[in-house]
């Protein structure tokens, strides 16, 4: 396991979020526990330096969201709002954007409550597992603050027209079996389990073949979006029937063994 070049330039904040590669699993870690894990704008920014890194990392296939303590994360720090420097919340969606579309497939353990801009980070994950002791709420019409165009857009895409209205407009708490009910969560495992659950379900992922991984996953989140590149979807097929991963992956099956495929 290694740190990164842009883990190393924010260490000298050690509640910056930390990246850690380890071969094709990718690790950011929240280190906030004290203050629910919230993001500050320069949190952000080391985000969005941490996924540019990930994303030139071709042998990364996973990129896991961990929180460190009790809370997963608790969204934008709006303190920093009343600060004239600061960038509008509109900064912490842009970078919420950035993740949905990060190119490795992404998986949020949420070890403890989501609140704000945190329950869409959650819902910018491809996987979503949690524990009992999850809990989510969106305060943003409560205190005051429009969000953000593409959480809305995440809120109705995953969740629905319904819940999407029930959870922003009337500011409900809910606790892990209604957010798995609603399809927030993926799945729950005990807290105990939960490390183990996540490295499971990442080396699931990291042996599946590079080209169509990849692939599907972005346009999957696209066609959720009703945007549908139909060329770009058609070359995907042809590039993956036209790789050695698929003569492999037919080999392998053949064989009745695991594939050892080269993303090419």
């Amino acid at each position: 396991m290694v740190e990164t070049s842009s883990t190393q330039k924010a260490s000298n904040d050690v509640t910056s979020p930390k990246l850690t590669i380890d071969g094709a699993i990718a690790t950011i870690r929240f280190c906030k526990p004290d203050y629910a894990n919230r993001l500050s704008p320069a949190d952000l920014s080391t985000l969005r330096e941490h996924i540019a890194t990930v994303n030139q990392a071709k042998e990364v296939l996973v990129l896991q969201f961990v929180g460190e303590g009790k809370y997963f994360c608790s969204g934008y720090d709006i303190s920093s709002l009343a600060a004239e420097s600061a960038p509008s919340s509109l900064f912490f969606g842009e970078t919420i954007d950035i993740i949905e579309n990060a190119r490795p497939v992404t998986i949020a353990a949420i070890n403890g409550g989501a609140y704000g801009g945190g329950t869409d980070l959650c819902l910018a994950c491809d996987f979503r597992i949690g524990v009992p002791a999850a809990n989510m709420f969106m305060p943003a019409a409560k205190l005051g603050l429009h969000f953000y165009p593409g959480g809305m857009v995440r809120y109705i895409s995953r969740l629905g027209l319904n819940q999407a209205k029930r959870l922003f407009l009337t500011a409900e708490k809910i606790h892990a079996d209604e957010m798995l009910r609603i399809g927030f969560l993926t799945e729950i495992v005990p807290e105990d389990q939960l490390t183990t659950r996540l490295n499971e379900l990442s080396q699931l992922l990291a042996g599946m073949a590079p080209i169509a991984l990849v692939g599907i996953k972005k346009h999957l989140n696209l066609v959720a979006r009703a945007q549908v590149n139909t060329d770009e979807i058609e070359a995907g097929v042809r590039c993956s029937e036209s790789s050695r991963d698929i003569s492999e992956g037919a080999l392998a099956w053949k064989e009745k063994r695991e594939p050892q495929f080269q993303g090419s």
